[in-house]
């Protein structure tokens, strides 16, 4: 872990430097308290100061909206509207952009995950759940202890998943199934009863392996390249009753064997994830699409089906060609049985001030059943 270093009443300070986006640790740190106008933080930040508060805690938090605001305000010249393509990299960039000025201001943890601020809120148990046992001081993003803590509340109070009738628990970094659609399809795809094995491949919170357990699979294998997706799997599996039937392995996308059933809800955009939780919306090089579809035949039963669950938002933005997932069907010799298909029902979906409202609105998710052709 690398570290970070500030000067303070003359005296020079050291601390572990953490971030779960792999960011560099900021060479230039101050420290800054409530007498920090928002105008002069700004211009403190894009001048590539990292900014240590040591004021209250609420009025850091207001800071950080501040700050926000004026990123937001700071005009940027946009592609035409119609190229929907070239509007999602202007997006994803300016996305980039403000989380790294947000990202400069900080906050220090101590060795008990303590904040010595003040009105500063319990967040030892919320860094615990995410970090693991506290080991000596450490420095995070402002935003990142955000992130944690509201983490920390989503794993309390559960999110509920309709289709399974229940609610599963995500922890930090694994991405949550607050998207029902793609839940619903698998819940309203033809099982056959016949079914013993299955594998779910990028189990994330596991609420697609305990949805086939309560569908009657009984032997299930759930995979996962995070070992905190593994973890909140298991944990789920366990508070709902499927642990018997679900057993949890990593980081290999396929396990050992075959199944009749091999489910995969792949990151649904092609991109470099800068996170834990990203790698839940981004593919890199589309290299888990194209290793689930080029290894399915070698992992099924002889009579044996795949569903792969994928949204078409990556070709209506221009990610990936039209016509993309037929080819890499053919070509790992499979053939589609059939296909299911719904709208996504979140609320960005029906945005029109989002500037990618015209591909989330004509957005479908569909699941394909794959057959060894």
């Amino acid at each position: 872990m690398s570290t970070i270093t500030w000067t303070e009443d003359h005296v020079q300070y050291t601390a572990a430097w953490h971030s779960e986006n792999g960011a560099p640790a900021p060479r230039t740190v101050t420290v800054a308290d409530d007498r920090l106008s928002a105008d002069h933080a700004y211009r403190r930040v894009k001048a590539g100061e990292a900014l240590l508060w040591q004021g209250d805690f609420h009025n850091g938090r207001q800071l950080l909206q501040a700050l926000g605001r004026r990123v937001d305000r700071t005009p940027a010249r946009k592609p035409p509207a119609g190229d929907l393509g070239a509007l999602y990299e202007h997006e994803r960039a300016r996305r980039r952009t403000r989380a790294s000025l947000l990202g400069s201001l900080l906050i220090r943890l101590g060795p008990d995950y303590e904040l010595e601020l003040r009105r500063a809120p319990e967040v030892a148990a919320a860094c615990a759940a995410a970090y693991g046992p506290a080991e000596a001081d450490r420095v995070v993003t402002f935003t990142e202890l955000l992130g944690v803590v509201s983490a920390y509340r989503w794993r309390q109070q559960g999110v509920e998943v309709p289709a399974l009738g229940a609610r599963v628990y995500p922890d930090y970094g694994v991405f949550s199934p607050t998207r029902s659609e793609y839940v619903d399809l698998v819940a309203d795809a033809p099982l056959d009863p016949e079914v013993r094995t299955a594998f779910d491949l990028g189990t994330g919170t596991g609420v697609l392996a305990a949805l086939l357990a309560q569908r009657g699979v009984p032997e299930i294998v759930a995979t996962d390249i995070n070992p905190r997706a593994l973890r909140c799997a298991a944990d789920n599996a366990e508070r709902l009753g499927f642990a018997r039937a679900i057993t949890v392995t990593g980081p290999a996308l396929y396990p050992p064997g075959r199944a009749d059933l091999i489910v995969c809800n792949p990151p649904w955009l092609p991109g470099v994830p800068t996170s834990d939780l990203e790698r839940g919306v981004y593919d890199q090089n589309q290299s888990m699409l194209t290793e689930f579809a080029r290894d399915l035949r070698a992992h099924l039963t002889p009579d044996g089906e795949g569903w792969l669950v994928l949204s078409d938002l990556a070709e209506l933005l221009g990610l990936r060609p039209v016509g993309y997932l037929p080819r890499l069907f053919d070509d790992a010799g499979l053939r589609v049985l059939d296909t299911l298909t719904t709208r996504p029902r979140h609320p960005r979906a029906t945005d029109r001030d989002d500037p990618l409202a015209a591909a989330r609105t004509a957005e479908t998710t569909t699941l394909w059943r794959l057959r060894a052709g």
